[in-house]
């Protein structure tokens, strides 16, 4: 397996671990609150939908040029990985708080407590928001699997990686019957929203017509490049949010 392949396949695990534990939540909230039937046919739902999606989406983005091809992926993984990065930096800078799995399992079943009495044998609160959760969270999860996928012709090996990764998630779900609250779900984003970030740079120039020095092997200095940056951008908020918790506690201390 090559460098870039073995980045793909990372990359998918990783990301799609992420987005799978905060599927889980949301089904195992209204599962145990509401029903489990019309929580398990939401998700079946959702599944359906996405591999239609993946699908159907799959052929179209291989068919295109490789250069083209290699501009839009590019583009595409830009817009996840910064979004990803974006939100990671905040939090390990204090300046967003960190997600918590546990508070947002009790906030999704103080919801679903609200929501009225079970009405018929397929609940629609619980089919709707589980069939949501799944769609939204999964499909971040298609797109980074047909883009890189796509990119590197091998689509079955994100794919793969994707299967993998819910199958592990589900498994644990399923063994503790809760919200897998210790998994390093912050950490793993900033990991993902790097290694997004740094692959869209890398394909989005190929594709724009530019020649990265060394081929592949500069990937070993992007993905570096990118994390250092981000640590720094970690840092400057760190001492930013200090600064103005002690100017807080100042102000209030002054008669």
């Amino acid at each position: 397996m090559s460098g870039p392949e073995l980045g793909l396949a990372i990359s998918v695990f990783l990301a799609c671990a992420v987005e799978s534990v905060e599927a889980l939540t949301i089904v195992l909230a209204v599962g145990t609150t509401r029903s489990w039937r019309a929580a398990l046919a939401g998700v079946g739902g959702a599944i359906t939908v996405l591999a239609a999606l993946t699908a159907a989406l799959g052929p179209a983005l291989t068919a295109l040029p490789l250069q083209s091809l290699r501009l839009v992926v590019g583009g595409l993984l830009l817009i996840f990985g910064l979004q990803w990065l974006r939100k990671a930096v905040l939090r390990a800078g204090g300046s967003k708080a960190l997600r918590d799995e546990l508070e947002a399992y009790e906030r999704q079943r103080t919801a679903a407590r609200g929501a009225g009495a079970i009405r018929s044998r397929l609940d629609p609160y619980a089919f709707t928001i589980a069939f949501k959760g799944v769609l939204l969270e999964g499909l971040e999860v298609v797109f980074i699997v047909l883009t890189f996928g796509a990119n590197q012709h091998r689509i079955g090996l994100a794919a793969a990686a994707a299967g993998l990764a819910v199958l592990l998630v589900t498994v644990a779900g399923v063994a503790i019957h809760a919200p897998l609250e210790r998994v390093p779900e912050n950490t793993l984003k900033f990991v993902v929203g790097v290694m997004l970030t740094s692959f869209g740079t890398f394909w989005g120039a190929e594709g724009a017509g530019a020649n990265w020095p060394g081929g592949d092997a500069a990937l070993l200095a992007l993905v570096p490049a990118t994390l250092l940056f981000s640590l720094c951008l970690v840092a400057a908020l760190r001492r930013r949010t200090r600064a103005a918790h002690a100017m807080a506690r100042q102000a209030t201390v002054r008669p």
